[in-house]
């Protein structure tokens, strides 16, 4: 497109919940189509510039369809070129990874046939990803902009800008509006599209492919549980209460697809009997991990009678030898673990030894004991909660972290399902940077 030409016919302020940006028309002479800009502060040319290149999605950015996740990346970019005080997003009128609004409706009856993204648009005729960046790059020229910290999960987006000479110094990763309606469409984009999303806990492939980045020689760390509004998560301790709907039921089965095992204490065993399993969803089930000092796991559970996968049971050096003879030869592994000072298995070191196992992505249910324990440790990377609309002024979630320091929510995102609210977000400790 050597003759092709942009130009910028009018800017006007827009006023957002965010801050206030200049919203610019540019006019070309390829397309016909109303590209824009998006500019917040002053840009400096000095610096690269943090940029959001956005393709229009009517259904998502405007009907805030749960099929994608364009509405919430638009949002997010806009809020975090704001905070940062100046940058820009490119808007570009090329719908549906540029096959146009008709044939993404005729894609997304596709996708309900069972087919995905890129099968339906290769069904179609197109190419899985018909984008263009060329007007892109040149309304970043345009604006003064010599180089970009580009918010993307798009590695091919990336290259792209880099061949038509706008370098990309970083790479600023959007997180995962991760729902019911879009699981299958993001596990796509990881698997076949080379994003690099992190679907709760499960990175996408490295372009050059490395060992998987793990904090600390740790599993990373998912937190996941369903309170009411005033933070319950049970009436008392010991006695089950079914808080989450079907809808957010099957977030969270979708969820423990993400990860390589899952971990709940004797607590939870105990009082709920749960199966741990992705009944709800179609993937593989994480291997469950009991927490217990004790070995108290009845050998009726349905951990090891009806799980597919045996479980392994953590406990400490003081644990009946019997006992663990008993759960063994019901198909459990049972690993063996210092304990601290009040005789509980030590954190770190069952993370350490989950790491050996292979294990590296790890979700974590509960009870409310062990969601106290992970969060006490700073061993939590992320963070997913389902809040009911219920009060039942019960046993709180997270207990007394008083001298732990509170952490913050990184990126947080927040749907509904149902009437269940979903909050998620990564985790920030006091002593990060």
């Amino acid at each position: 497109m050597s003759d092709l030409v942009v130009e910028r016919q009018a800017c006007a302020r827009i006023p957002t919940e965010v801050g206030e940006f200049q919203l610019c028309y540019y006019q070309n002479n390829h397309d016909k189509k109303e590209h824009l800009a998006l500019v917040f502060g002053e840009i400096a040319a000095s610096q690269p510039t943090l940029v959001r290149i956005h393709s229009e999605c009517f259904t998502g950015d405007v009907l805030g369809s749960l099929r994608c996740d364009c509405g919430p990346q638009l949002n997010q970019a806009m809020r975090q070129i704001a905070e940062a005080g100046a940058g820009v997003v490119v808007y570009l009128r090329q719908e549906g990874r540029g096959i146009g609004l008709l044939d993404k409706l005729r894609a997304y009856n596709l996708q309900d046939e069972g087919y995905d993204t890129v099968e339906a648009n290769l069904m179609l005729g197109h190419q899985a990803d018909a984008r263009d960046y060329t007007v892109a790059a040149r309304i970043l020229a345009d604006l003064g902009i010599t180089a970009v910290r580009l918010l993307t999960n798009n590695p091919s987006k990336i290259e792209s800008l880099e061949a038509l000479g706008i370098p990309v110094a970083e790479r600023v990763p959007m997180p995962a509006a991760l729902n019911v309606e879009n699981a299958a469409y993001l596990a796509t984009k990881v698997e076949r599209m080379r994003h690099l999303l992190n679907l709760n806990g499960r990175s996408a492939p490295n372009p050059s492919p490395q060992p998987e980045a793990v904090p600390n020689g740790r599993p990373f760390v998912t937190l996941s549980y369903a309170q009411s509004v005033d933070g319950s998560i049970t009436r008392q301790r010991g006695q089950p209460l079914a808080l989450s709907g079907q809808e957010s039921m099957t977030l969270t089965h979708q969820l423990r697809t993400n990860h390589d095992a899952i971990l709940v204490g004797i607590g939870t065993v105990l009082a709920d009997d749960p199966r741990l399993t992705v009944r709800l969803v179609a993937g593989p089930d994480p291997r469950p991990i009991i927490l217990d000092s004790q070995l108290r796991p009845p050998l009726t559970a349905k951990l090891l009678t009806q799980h597919p996968r045996q479980p392994i049971i953590a406990t400490t050096e003081t644990a009946d030898p019997a006992k663990e003879q008993a759960l063994l030869a019901a198909g459990a592994t049972v690993v063996r673990l210092p304990a601290t000072a009040n005789g509980q298995v030590s954190l770190p070191a069952l993370l350490a030894c989950l790491h050996k196992h292979n294990i590296r992505r790890l979700m974590v249910e509960g009870g409310a004991g062990i969601i106290t324990s992970f969060l006490a440790a700073q061993l939590v990377d992320r963070l997913v909660i389902t809040v009911a609309p219920l009060l039942v002024g019960g046993l709180n979630a997270v207990g007394n972290l008083n001298g732990y320091g509170m952490p913050q929510l990184q990126n947080p995102h927040t749907q509904w399902l149902g009437k269940d609210m979903i909050l998620s977000g990564d985790v920030r400790w006091p002593d990060e940077n």
